[in-house]
C-alpha cells in the first residue's frame, strides 16, 4: 500500500498573504500549487492536510461512465477536466518528483445479471445519444479484456477513456509540488473569514492567528459550510455523504485479478474494483446520508465484498487491508459549487470551491485552473459557468443556468 503523506513541519500561520486556501485535500492544494505557480504567496490551512475524503478516494477519473440523466452540464464540466489530466499529472510529477499513479487502461462498467444488463443497456443508449465514446461488449468479449470476471456476468460496458490515479500518491505530490513553489501548509483549521467594508481582509485560524490576505478560497469540502464569518446567503449549502470503501492486496506473485478499473451493476447495487500497480485493489463505495459519521460498519464490509465477488471471484484470494469511511462534499443537486461568492455580494475576495461529491479527483485539474484565473483576473473555463453559488440562491439548476 501508499505510504502516510510526506512529513511537513507544524508550521504557525505567517502573518500575511494574498491568498488563503481553507482546506487541504485534493481541491485546496491543486488551487493552492497553481496559484502560488502564478506568483502569488499562498498559506493553505488544513488540520490534516491530505488526509480527508482524498485520502480515502479510490482515484477513478470516470466521466463517462459516472454519467447520470439530467446531467449533461456535470457532463461537459467533467469531460473538460479528464481532458486536463494527462498534462496534470505530468507537470505533479515534475514538481513534486513523485509519480501519481495515473493509468490509462479504460474502465469496464459490468451488468451481473439480465436486470442489470437491461439498466446497462439503457445507459449506454444514453451515453450514444451524447456522443461519448462508449461500446456495447457480450459477456465472452469483456471477459477477454478482464479473464478475471465471473462467467456469470451478462454483459459489459466499455469505455477507453476512463481512468484512475492513485489518489494517495496524489495527495502525497501534490503537497510536495505545493512546497516546491513557496505555499506554507499550516495543519490548523480556519475558524473564520475576515471582512470588512464589504471585502475579504483575511481569516482567522483555530489557533487564533490572523493572517491578513485579500483572498480566500473555501475549498474545506463539506466542512466549508462551517466556516464562521461568511455573510448569509454566501454560505455554500454542502453536506457530509458517507462512503465506506476497502482496500485489499495481492499476495506476492505475478498474477493479477484485474489489470483495469471494473464498475458493476449486481441486483442494482453499485461497486466498483480499481486496481493498483502496487498490488492494491480498491472495492467501494457504500453512499450514506448519515451526517458527519465516518464509523465503519460490518454491513457495509459484507456488501461491498459479496458484489465484489459476484463480478470477480479472484477477489477472495486478496488480502484484507484496509476498511474507512469518508465524507463526500455533496450540494444539493450533487454538482460543485465554483466561482466568486457573487457579484456585489459584500465578500469580495471569497472564492468558492467545494462540493464536488463523488468528482473531487477527477476536478481537481479544472477547478484548480478555474480558481487561478478567477484570483488572477483571467477567463476561466467556459464549462464551470453553470455551477456558481447562485443557482441555489435562484433555484436554478446546472443545466438552467447553463441555457443563459
Amino acid at each position: 500500500m501508499v505510504g502516510t503523506p510526506i512529513p511537513h513541519p507544524a508550521s504557525g500561520a505567517p502573518p500575511a498573504a494574498d491568498v488563503v486556501v481553507v482546506g487541504g485535500g485534493v481541491i485546496g492544494l491543486s488551487c493552492a500549487w497553481r496559484l502560488a505557480d502564478a506568483g502569488l504567496r499562498v498559506v493553505v490551512c488544513d488540520p490534516a492536510p491530505g488526509l480527508g475524503s482524498s485520502w480515502v478516494a479510490a482515484g477513478m477519473l470516470a466521466p463517462v461512465t459516472e454519467v447520470h440523466y439530467g446531467e449533461e452540464p456535470l457532463l461537459a464540466l467533467t469531460l473538460a477536466s479528464a481532458r486536463r489530466w494527462p498534462g496534470f499529472a505530468v507537470e505533479v510529477e515534475a514538481a513534486a518528483g513523485v509519480e501519481v499513479g495515473l493509468q490509462q487502461t479504460g474502465t469496464l462498467l459490468v451488468a451481473g445479471d439480465a436486470d442489470d444488463r437491461r439498466s446497462v443497456q439503457e445507459l449506454h443508449r444514453f451515453q450514444v445519444t451524447l456522443g461519448l465514446d462508449v461500446e456495447w461488449l457480450a459477456s465472452r468479449q469483456a471477459r477477454q479484456l478482464e479473464p478475471g470476471l465471473a462467467p456469470g456476468i451478462s454483459g459489459a460496458l466499455w469505455a477507453p477513456g476512463d481512468h484512475q490515479v492513485d489518489n494517495r500518491a496524489l495527495v502525497a505530490g501534490l503537497l510536495r509540488a505545493a512546497a516546491h513553489v513557496g505555499v506554507t501548509v499550516c495543519p490548523v483549521a480556519v475558524d473564520h473569514v475576515e471582512i470588512a467594508a464589504g471585502a475579504v481582509t483575511g481569516a482567522w485560524t483555530a489557533a487564533g492567528d490572523h493572517i491578513a490576505a485579500g483572498t480566500v478560497v473555501l475549498a474545506a469540502g463539506w466542512r466549508s459550510s462551517l466556516v464562521g464569518g461568511i455573510p448569509d446567503g454566501l454560505v455554500p449549502p454542502v453536506r457530509p455523504v458517507k462512503g465506506q470503501i476497502l482496500r485489499l492486496q495481492h499476495r506476492p506473485g505475478p498474477v493479477r485479478v484485474l489489470t483495469r478499473t471494473v464498475r458493476a451493476l449486481v441486483q442494482g447495487s453499485v461497486v466498483y474494483l480499481v486496481p493498483r500497480t502496487t498490488g492494491e485493489v480498491v472495492v467501494g463505495a457504500t453512499m450514506e446520508e448519515m451526517g458527519p459519521d465516518t464509523t465503519p460498519t460490518a454491513g457495509a464490509a459484507y456488501e461491498l465484498l459479496r458484489n465484489a465477488l459476484r463480478v470477480v471471484p479472484g477477489v477472495s484470494e486478496l488480502e484484507f487491508a484496509e476498511f474507512t469511511a469518508g465524507l463526500r462534499p455533496g450540494s444539493p443537486d450533487n454538482a460543485p459549487v465554483i466561482g466568486p461568492a457573487a457579484a456585489a455580494s459584500g465578500a469580495d475576495g471569497l472564492v468558492i470551491a467545494t462540493g464536488h461529491h463523488r468528482n473531487g479527483v477527477l476536478l481537481a485539474p479544472l477547478t484548480a485552473d478555474a480558481v487561478a484565473a478567477l484570483v488572477t483576473g483571467h477567463p476561466g473555463p467556459p464549462e464551470v459557468a453553470p455551477f456558481g453559488l447562485a443557482r441555489f440562491a435562484g433555484g436554478a439548476s446546472p443545466a438552467a443556468a447553463a441555457a443563459h
